[in-house]
This record gives structure tokens, sequence and C-alpha cells, in this order.
């Protein structure tokens, strides 16, 4: 290293930046997640009112680019009298951003259960709560897990807008460094990096379940989940 270049100080302070990156990744997945899980509930719902209501808030969501959502969630409060700080506005942001993603892949799951499935648990006289929670959502969680990890690529890397209000995340982190010793050529190299290191192996594992759930469905395909024994 030269004298004013890039020091082992500075990719501590990228580090740090991955490790709050994660932090909001993990925010973001867990609260959408539980948002996302009534959103799909609702989309199934036999309510017509709350179907339409839930596809109203998913295409508003992701007809929006999370930018300004981001906007909306800390200069838009803030101008309502509400200031937060950009951890929490990033975190909302996030959180409501992926709801709308991940509450219609998971109704898609939910609904791509086979309908005899369906079926079999009404002849069982288990009322609707009981055949989701019995029936249904344990062959929907299976289904969704290889979409949900791959999903969990793309909020990594949205995090990185999260810079814009000014959280520092490793996007920001390596933007200081760059204003301090220019050389954004090797920064960007290093978030780049770092920025795989964290998305591929997610990569893979969706893959992996893919993978592994096609094979599962070759090998039952004929065996119902749901017996009257």
């Amino acid at each position: 290293m030269i004298d004013g270049g890039l020091n082992s100080y500075h990719l501590q302070y990228l580090l740090f930046g991955a490790l709050w990156t994660i932090g909001l990744s993990l925010i973001a997945f867990v609260g959408g997640g539980l948002a996302g899980g009534v959103i799909a509930l609702c989309r199934v719902s036999p309510i017509k009112a709350v179907r339409w209501a839930t596809i109203a808030w998913i295409q508003i969501i992701q007809g929006t680019p999370l930018l300004v959502v981001l906007f909306l969630c800390y200069f838009g409060l803030s101008i309502a009298g509400l200031e937060l700080p950009a951890i929490v506005a990033a975190s909302i942001a996030m959180i409501v951003y992926v709801s709308a993603y991940l509450g219609e892949i998971w109704r898609g799951c939910i609904e791509s259960v086979p309908r005899t499935q369906w079926e079999a648990a009404e002849c069982l006289a288990l009322s609707r709560t009981q055949r989701m929670r019995l029936v249904v959502l344990p062959q929907a969680v299976r289904i969704a897990t290889p979409p949900t990890v791959g999903f969990m690529v793309q909020i990594v890397k949205n995090t990185s807008l999260a810079s814009i209000v000014g959280f520092i995340e490793l996007v920001r982190a390596g933007q200081l460094i760059n204003n301090s010793i220019f050389q954004p050529f090797t920064v960007y190299l290093l978030i780049a990096i770092v920025y795989f290191a964290m998305c591929y192996p997610l990569s893979v594992w969706s893959r992996k379940l893919e993978q592994r759930q096609q094979f599962g469905n070759t090998r039952g395909a004929a065996t119902p989940s749901v017996t009257t024994a």
C-alpha cells in the first residue's frame, strides 16, 4: 500500500459497511416476510374486498421504484413532522418493498398446491383455517423455499440504495473511502467482490433447492399428501 492510498483501516470500514448491509437485509427479510405472509393469505382470501385491497397494495409498490419509496420514508415523513434516523427510514422502505414481492411470490406458491389437495382436505371436513394450516401451507412452504432464497439476493443488492438517505452500508462506506483516497476503480472493485461473496452462495443455494425440489416432485408425483386413512 502507498501513503494516502487504500489501507487496512479502509478495508475495516468496508467490512463495517458490509455488516450493516447484512443487518439491513435481515431486517427487510424478517419484517417483509411477516408482512408478505399476511399479504399472501389475503390474496387467497374468500373475501373479495380483501383480495382487491392487497392487489392494489402490490401493484402500487411493485410499480414504484424502491428509490422513490426510500425518499418518501425519509424525506416525506420528515416534511410531515416525523424525523426518522436513516436506519429506520431505510428499514421501513425495505420492509414495504419486500412485503409486496414476497407476498406475490408466496401467493403463487399457495395457489400452485394441486387442487386435489384442497379437495381432499374438504372431504375430511376440515375448516378453511385447518385446511390452510395442515394441508396447503406445509406444501406451499416447500414450493416457496427456492424462489424465496433467490429473492434474498435481490434484497441484499437493493440495500445499496439506502446510501441515498445517508445510511452507511457497503456502497456508502465505499463512497466515503473514495472521497478520501480518490481511487474509484479499486474501491468499487472491492465493493463488487464483497457483494459477490454475499450473493453468490445464496444463488447457489437457491439453485440446489430448486433442483432438489424438482427431483422430489419426480419421485413423489404419485404420492398424495392427504389421505383418508
